[in-house]
């Protein structure tokens, strides 16, 4: 079945908006239910909740057709859900304060560490994503609140820059100006709230058109 038809078939069965999860191990960020759900969730680090309908869709990415001139598959696997609250996701007021007051504690630790990330890898994501900031993309579809737009925009900063942090290790990150175990161990944990914050303000930004529609009983 195609997007759109299924898209369809949603409505159908009583849908009224669809909200996204990015969990992760430890931290099952928008997710409600039942662990089947969740575990596939988990895998995939990412899915959709469609409210009202009581069903839960997963992405399974894969490379189709030939060596050389191969693309992107997607599936998109249909499972019942709970219809419960999604874990852990803040309102968008609350996942604004959240990231500046994060973003500037890590920043302290940071910098009283000198392990900020540095290096060619670095350097050039850097410039990846300043090249990527100055296309000036739309982040968010017309119709949302322009909260939503400001908090997205700053948690995939924040996100940007806790990745461009770490440096390559045994961990498949790269670990910067990090010169010993202790500072790789230091940095790392001043980093994980902060990503952990990037991508609750995340979901709670893609979220926002969903929550003001059923706010107004639309």
């Amino acid at each position: 079945m195609g997007l759109t038809l299924a898209l369809g078939r949603l409505r159908a069965l009583g849908a009224k908006g669809l909200r996204v999860a990015l969990p992760i191990a430890g931290h099952p960020l928008g997710l409600s239910g039942p662990p089947e759900f969740n575990a596939h969730a988990l895998d995939a680090g990412e899915a959709v909740i469609a409210t009202g309908a009581a069903l839960g869709l997963v992405p399974e990415v894969s490379a189709a057709g030939p060596e050389g001139d191969q693309h992107v598959e997607v599936v998109w696997r249909c499972q019942g859900v709970r219809e419960a609250p999604p874990a852990d996701v803040p309102s968008l007021s609350e996942a604004e304060r959240e990231l500046a007051e994060a973003l500037r504690e890590a920043t302290e630790v940071l910098s009283r560490l000198n392990v900020a990330g540095s290096g060619p890898a670095a350097e050039a994501a850097l410039e990846a994503y300043r090249a990527r900031a100055e296309r000036g993309r739309e982040v968010l579809a017309p119709g949302y609140p322009p909260r939503a737009i400001r908090v997205l925009e700053l948690a995939q900063r924040v996100g940007a820059l806790v990745d461009i942090a770490y440096t390559a290790g045994g961990d498949g990150r790269e670990h910067g100006g990090a010169v010993s175990a202790s500072e790789i161990a230091a940095r790392a944990e001043a980093l994980r709230p902060v990503e952990r914050t990037s991508r609750r303000a995340q979901v709670a930004a893609y979220n926002a058109y969903v929550e003001e529609r059923e706010r107004g009983g639309a």
